[in-house]
């Protein structure tokens, strides 16, 4: 008998993952065969470790606490903006902050002078700096946007962190193990699967898999928020 929800994941294309020379050592248990070179995952056990994920991303919501989605390749940076402001949730669809978690108080400040900046600019409070000074002060919001506009609403440490591809984002990844904060992880096999408490293993580099698991991950957090 077919599973809908594994039928899904391989017309997703989650179940690809990379040739065995690239494949680490903790992805073997996941991995069904091979085909033209690509080894491929096995979908059924796929399924446990996504439903195992759904339900602590489902416990967080019902805690009414934060999940940071972050993922800053160009394959998952729609689906996580998407879905961040979707949920208003925190998110990071570019490149990672240094000190994000781990110089928290920092990184707040910065983004109360971006709010601040762009109040200013829209009761035109800037009318009393030279031309020269205005496009000093938009290039700096324009710089604050681009850095911070994805974790505006992360007043405190999330609970948890989902990331896309877990070997990219190593910097997230490492703040998140210094602060003791949750990993969700979609890892491929090319992947350390240890990175991470609850890690999803798929194919996390094709855009319509990592489409997949993020609408996965609103659906669980919607269903805790009910």
């Amino acid at each position: 008998m077919s599973n809908p929800i594994i039928d899904s994941m391989f017309k997703a294309g989650a179940h690809f993952g990379t040739a065995k020379s690239r494949r680490h050592p903790t992805a073997s248990p996941y991995i069904f065969g091979r085909k033209n070179n690509v080894e491929i995952f096995d979908l059924e056990k796929t399924v446990l470790l996504l439903e195992k994920a759904k339900a602590f991303i489902s416990s967080v919501a019902k805690e009414n606490k934060q999940i940071i989605l972050v993922g800053g390749k160009s394959e998952s940076r729609e689906a996580i903006r998407n879905a961040g402001m979707s949920l208003a949730l925190p998110y990071v669809d570019g490149r990672w902050i240094g000190g994000t978690f781990t110089n928290f108080g920092e990184i707040r400040k910065r983004i109360e002078k971006f709010q601040k900046l762009i109040e200013d600019r829209e009761k035109g409070a800037l009318g009393k700096y030279t031309k020269r000074e205005r496009l000093m002060i938009d290039r700096e919001i324009a710089n604050f946007e681009k850095n911070f506009a994805g974790i505006v609403t992360m007043k405190e440490l999330p609970k948890a962190m989902f990331v896309i591809d877990p070997r990219k984002e190593k910097n997230a990844i490492k703040e998140a193990k210094d602060m003791n904060i949750p990993i969700i992880t979609l890892a491929g096999a090319d992947c350390n699967l240890k990175d991470a408490l609850y890690p999803i293993v798929g194919n996390d580099a094709s855009k319509s898999s990592i489409e997949f698991f993020v609408s996965e991950f609103i659906k669980a957090w919607n269903a805790g928020k009910i």
